[in-house]
């Protein structure tokens, strides 16, 4: 007795010319706003997009339905994350797996933004998502991973795959330089300690200033949900040895709102990963114009805007969010005019051709440094 994976086995003699020249891109997403990415990058490629039918059954279940071959070839997955964020994650899941069983060579997803991957710590008696979701992946078929600018670099240590981290940045300092025109009078703006590396990256490549935003809101990156609180506190219980006192961490105190480094009579450039939740970035803002800055951009790699963001960007004192098409946001660009978007669909099609071809990646992480 023995087992077949579902990986297929052919007994005919396979042209590898023909196999080694194979190249299919799917769109995973049944959501015909977020196929615009997909038709982007197999535009600049030079190919057409492969068929595929991916809808939800009356029930709710997610079907995919692969209309062409796959056999011995290269199998792209372009899935980008709509407002359903667990049906995007089935429907590729569902596709990966499919490929797997119907003999793909290679199966790669390309994944702009990595979903839950804010949720990469332990917090108290919570779980780590985004272990288990790249687990999910490499368990459905999934040979090679490429993303762009992961919430946590070592989000890339889940996986038993290789996984390409891209970075969005040179497209945002790009355009800085040619959509801001006295940009030379700018700072740029880290909204809290956390996000410092990033500004400074930026604000070195750029030959500008720095600013730190320290005092604000607790959020939910603190260490004060990080799982050092698991298991809780008890009181009034002794130490296990009479003689042996285990010495308490003295519990943080927010400081005042305080703003290190001039901004007066300046543009103010906040940088960031994600843009979700926009008080932050609101209460920032409102800071800044309190000390001086005359405009206000904000850039993030990821736009996911929730809920009432674009009301409330249209509403504040920020002039201009800039974010990159990793997640589509029209709807909010329609609600917002203060929403512009950057194509980074170049950077994802020369990854696809560079791992299609055996060719290097490097090239694509040229001047990229470990705090990058």
């Amino acid at each position: 007795m023995f087992s077949v994976s579902p990986r297929c086995v052919d007994t005919k003699p396979q042209d590898m010319s023909a196999a080694k020249g194979g190249l299919v891109i799917f769109t995973a997403n049944s959501n015909p706003s977020s196929r615009e990415l997909g038709r982007r990058i197999a535009e600049r490629l030079g190919v057409e997009l492969g068929k595929v039918q991916v809808y939800q059954e009356a029930n709710r279940e997610t079907r995919v339905q692969i209309e062409e071959s796959v056999r011995g070839k290269d199998i792209f997955i372009i899935q980008t994350v709509s407002k359903d964020v667990n049906t995007t994650i089935m429907e590729l899941l569902i596709m990966v797996y499919a490929c797997r069983t119907s003999c793909a060579r290679n199966i790669i997803g390309v994944i702009p933004y990595f979903p839950y991957s804010k949720q990469c710590k332990m917090r108290k008696r919570g779980s780590i998502v985004s272990k288990l979701l790249a687990s999910m992946m490499c368990k459905a078929g999934l040979t090679h991973l490429i993303t762009m600018d992961l919430h946590q670099k070592e989000i890339q240590g889940f996986f038993n795959i290789p996984v390409d981290n891209l970075r969005a940045s040179p497209f945002l300092l790009q355009y800085i330089q040619e959509e801001i025109p006295d940009y030379r009078n700018a700072v740029i703006v880290a909204k809290s300690p956390a996000s410092a590396k990033r500004a400074q990256s930026f604000a070195e490549r750029l030959r500008l200033g720095i600013a730190v935003i320290h005092g604000e809101a607790q959020d939910a990156e603190s260490d004060l949900v990080d799982g050092r609180h698991s298991p809780p506190t008890v009181k009034n219980i002794g130490a296990i040895h009479p003689s042996l006192e285990i010495p308490l961490l003295i519990p943080k105190e927010k400081p005042p709102i305080t703003v290190v480094g001039d901004v007066g009579g300046r543009i103010a450039i906040i940088v960031d990963d994600i843009i979700d939740d926009v008080d932050s970035f609101l209460a920032a803002a409102e800071t800044l114009k309190e000390r001086g800055a005359y405009k206000i951009f904000v850039m993030a790699t990821h736009g996911i805007l929730s809920s009432d963001a674009p009301q409330l960007i249209e509403e504040s004192a920020i002039d201009e969010v800039v974010v990159t098409n990793t997640i589509p946001h029209e709807i909010q660009k329609l609600q917002c005019p203060k929403i512009k978007t950057v194509d980074i669909s170049m950077i994802l099609s020369e990854a696809i051709h560079r791992i299609h071809n055996g060719e290097s990646m490097s090239y694509l992480f040229r001047n990229i440094g470990m705090d990058d």
